[in-house]
């Protein structure tokens, strides 16, 4: 008897414990649910925007790095707003620094609401010409404008005075200043080196070894020399290359008591291989022997110009012509008549169209850099060949970056593409 009442005791205890713990996780889940499906927050209404002030903080407008000022300013602000604000988006409100101006929206739809800077390119003053010079910059005052959609809007507070102004140096090339100071930094090591008695040597180059040649040929049969400095003016780089050879040209045929002619395009060209002419006879000390009608002027007309040349070719049967500087359509047809008399010709421009004619008609040309490498080349002159060596090593720095740089992108990496990256 004393056993079955404690059986049946400890089972009323154990539904007496279940029923605690239900009626508490009902009670529980039951909160739960009320605080759930609680009626949620709608947002501010006009009332409540009355009378309030701007969640956006600190209003502040700078110059745009890296220009000439011409991307204006950027408007840069903090939004603190409260939770449940319906926030539409920002109008940018902008003033002149004077007495008396007001804000006015230069903004015609409003920014997203996660907006927090604007770039205002109407703040860049105007340009006066084209050499990128420009008008004096205003000062501007801007504000940002909260827009809350039809339950009205609220301006910060206004930002200090900025105007844009330029750069005088681009963060963004930083890269290109170091390399500019590294190649200066080579070039001067080179020639200190080349003034000590060690100067570069530069890869033999056929074309300039055989001038000697054929101004040895043109004395030793009595013939005279015949120089063409092309089409181009003394603006062209082609030109001045090509003068620089001139002055070896004439200085050796100088020494040899050979004749030169010298028909010209350009009268100016014509002025200064007659300066260069006269001062180089000076130098090997027979300004006698000097004559300035063997440079003179034919025509500025392109085919006219070749015309007369071809006459000049023909009549006087040179035993050696050079074609150096700029050509267009008469390249092969000099260099076909200067074929037919049995000319050495040795011929040199930049102009790649022209160069398959030049190699076809002629014994020897100068293609591309060689042209512009031949004064140093020619004379031997230490500072000229360390410009070489250096642009050299240049080269063949960035040739080598480039490709690293191609290897790295192939795996997804840009590290070094953005080291040369340049921000407009």
């Amino acid at each position: 008897m004393n056993n079955a009442l404690r059986h049946t005791l400890r089972r009323a205890g154990f539904l007496m414990v279940f029923a605690c713990v239900w009626s508490g996780a009902v009670c529980h889940a039951e909160t739960v649910l009320t605080i759930t499906f609680d009626e949620p927050v709608t947002g501010f209404t006009a009332e409540d925007i009355t009378g309030m002030t701007s969640s956006v903080k600190y209003v502040r407008a700078v110059d745009v790095p890296n220009d000439d000022s011409g991307k204006g300013l950027v408007v840069v602000w903090e939004y603190e707003g409260e939770p449940g604000e319906s926030v539409v988006g920002f109008h940018i409100l902008r003033r002149e620094d004077a007495p008396g101006s007001a804000l006015e929206p230069i903004t015609k739809e409003p920014l997203p609401s996660t907006a927090r800077t604007y770039r205002d390119a109407s703040a860049a003053p105007p340009r006066k010409d084209p050499l990128f010079t420009r008008e004096k910059a205003v000062p501007y005052i801007y504000a940002v404008q909260t827009v809350y959609g039809e339950l009205g809007a609220l301006n910060s507070s206004e930002s200090a005075p900025a105007i844009a102004r330029s750069n005088w140096f681009h963060t963004g090339r930083s890269w290109l200043l170091a390399a500019a100071l590294l190649f200066c930094g080579t070039l001067v090591v080179l020639t200190r080196r080349s003034r000590d008695g060690d100067p570069p040597r530069i890869r033999r180059i056929a074309g300039l070894e055989a001038v000697e040649e054929a101004i040895g040929r043109a004395t030793e049969k009595g013939q005279p020399i015949l120089y063409i400095a092309g089409l181009g003016g003394v603006d062209q780089m082609s030109t001045v290359a090509s003068i620089n050879i001139f002055s070896y040209v004439i200085k050796t045929a100088g020494e040899y008591s050979t004749r030169i002619l010298v028909p010209s395009c350009h009268p100016i060209v014509m002025q200064v291989m007659r300066t260069v002419g006269e001062q180089t006879y000076q130098n090997i000390g027979r300004p006698d022997a000097y004559d300035p009608d063997s440079i003179f002027f034919v025509t500025e007309s392109q085919f006219a110009y070749a015309a007369g040349v071809d006459g000049i070719i023909v009549r006087e049967e040179p035993a050696a012509i050079f074609l150096q500087g700029v050509f267009y359509a008469e390249s092969l047809i000099l260099a076909e008549t200067g074929h037919s008399v049995g000319a050495i010709q040795i011929a040199g421009t930049d102009r790649d169209a022209q160069l398959p004619f030049f190699i076809a008609a002629c014994d020897y040309t100068l293609i591309g850099e060689e042209l512009f490498a031949a004064s140093a080349y020619l004379s031997q002159d230490a500072p000229l060949l360390s410009a070489i060596r250096a642009q050299d090593i240049a080269k063949a720095v960035l040739m080598i970056l480039m490709l690293v740089g191609v290897v790295m992108a192939l795996f997804g990496n840009s590290d070094l593409a953005d080291i040369f990256k340049v921000e407009m």
